[in-house]
């Protein structure tokens, strides 16, 4: 028996050595397949058409004038500005600022003295040209664009993916723009670890139609592909409806970058996220979108309350509050039918949050399951009212977790919940697995007006509520029931 067993181990270490062996060796085959690809793309770029293109036409730029022409057609913001890429030698980050004749200059620069460009008195800014885009063409630096233009319109817009599914997430999103019939170009970032999709107009457009229509195809990708963040809202380009006071908005880096595109980075995609192989004839076949047409996408998504999907916000942004009796109670919004086979019980457990099982649940039901637990932002409009900048400042207020095998929501949550399954046919079964506290052996001896009994009878009621007094009305009594077991205590603004 020892005999079998030492041999069973020799052999599962030659196994293992072999395993091994042939896991370096499909690394260094992957490698060579990676680079055969680029050398490929380079070959097609200067001897064939990509099949995904239509024939060269007159349409399409050959002469360094009319590639420049095409590049500044297409990606129009400030002409007044040009945002140039630079990296700090303190920190070692980087970051954009306005190219400026009069940068670092003595007596001149606010920037020597930690000023902002904005507030300088001697500006020199140099303007969008010709030579300027040359430049960042053929790498003599990157340049970036302010996309909100001093109108408040924009001639495209951009939504950035930089999270690790990015892959997974522009797929969907290509996906949702094909069903409207919405023009998209897919651009591998500089860093080649995420992807911005273009949208062109015809015309200026308000940032504000340019915005909700964005806002409202990446609603309705989240409800094919539940993973996708919602930070995605706050990733458009212009990210502001009206013009920050003192400031020009935010700014993208614009693609083709010289050193990156060698990496097949900063380049036009096809659906197999591989570098089109024309890069110039693709930009010149693009279709522009007619602002009326983005009017229409918008103007339904309002009607439809999916511009953001959310509960609103005290202060109403992006939804026109032209009829504010069609809200509906706690402006939550109206549940979509989910078609398709869904299980008759779900399992759920309530412990210091409610974890839902997602395994049988379909995505268009878990999205809308994360979007109990989601809020419209109000300080976000307040600063855009208030032309403030919004960085830094959500969009949306998400409280949902995505777990491995379940969605985690606020305790607060359970009775949408559930009311939400019930409305598709679906029953939540909850298993309480709270923990109920020690024991103490104490008693109360304060006494509370008849304001805080009244409170205090009412709180006893439920197991899950929030209690709100107004300054002076002594907040802490009422929490002093008499439970008599030990709790958790917010302490926090307005706490006593």
């Amino acid at each position: 028996m020892i005999g079998t067993r030492d041999a069973i181990l020799q052999e599962l270490a030659r196994q293992e050595a072999k395993l091994a062996e042939l896991e370096r060796a499909r690394e260094g085959t992957r490698e060579r397949i990676e680079s055969l690809r680029s050398d490929l793309t380079a070959a097609s770029t200067r001897t064939q058409p990509p099949l995904s293109l239509p024939p060269l036409d007159s349409k399409t730029p050959r002469s360094p004038a009319e590639k420049v022409g095409l590049f500044r057609s297409l990606f129009r913001g400030r002409p007044d500005l040009v945002p140039v890429r630079f990296v700090s030698k303190k920190t070692g980050k980087p970051g954009y600022a306005p190219a400026c004749d009069n940068k670092w200059e003595p007596a001149l620069c606010l920037l020597r003295t930690g000023g902002k460009c904005s507030d300088c008195m001697n500006q020199a800014f140099v303007p969008v040209s010709d030579q300027v885009v040359t430049d960042h063409l053929q790498g003599r630096y990157v340049m970036g664009v302010y996309p909100l233009l001093e109108d408040e319109t924009c001639w495209f817009l951009a939504v950035d993916f930089d999270k690790s599914s990015w892959q997974e997430d522009i797929g969907a999103f290509a996906e949702t723009c094909r069903s409207v019939s919405a023009p998209v170009a897919i651009e591998r970032s500089r860093s080649g670890n995420g992807a911005h999709a273009w949208f062109f107009f015809t015309a200026p457009i308000l940032a504000n139609v340019a915005r909700r229509m964005g806002c409202y195809l990446i609603t309705e990708t989240m409800s094919r592909r539940h993973e996708l963040s919602m930070e995605s809202y706050d990733r458009l380009f212009p990210n502001q409806d009206t013009m920050p006071r003192g400031g020009f908005g935010n700014l993208i880096a614009l693609p083709l970058q010289y050193e990156p595109r060698q990496q097949g980075n900063s380049v036009f995609i096809d659906e197999r996220l591989e570098p089109l192989a024309d890069q110039w004839g693709y930009l010149a076949s693009l279709r522009r979108i007619e602002p009326a047409s983005a009017e229409v996408i918008a103007r339904e998504a309002t009607r439809t309350g999916r511009v953001i999907g959310v509960r609103f916000s005290e202060v109403i942004g992006d939804q026109e509050d032209t009829a504010p009796w069609t809200r509906p109670p706690s402006g939550r919004i109206a549940v979509t039918r989910i078609t398709g086979p869904l299980p008759s019980a779900v399992k759920a457990v309530l412990a210091q949050r409610l974890f839902i099982e997602k395994a049988k649940l379909p995505a268009p039901l878990l999205n809308q399951l994360k979007r109990l637990a989601a809020f419209q932002n109000p300080e976000f409009y307040k600063k855009q009212r208030m032309r403030l900048s919004t960085a830094m400042t959500p969009r949306v207020v998400t409280c949902a977790e995505e777990l491995a095998h379940h969605i985690s929501l606020p305790r607060g949550c359970v009775s949408e919940a559930e009311q939400l399954l019930r409305e598709q046919g679906v029953t939540l079964t909850i298993e309480d697995q709270r923990c109920d506290g020690a024991a103490l052996d104490l008693q109360f001896k304060g006494e509370l007006t008849t304001v805080q009994k009244d409170a205090a009878s009412a709180l006893l009621k439920h197991d899950t509520g929030i209690f709100v007094g107004p300054p002076g009305y002594r907040k802490d009594r009422p929490r002093h029931l008499p439970r008599r077991t030990t709790r958790l205590q917010y302490v926090g603004p307005g706490s006593s």
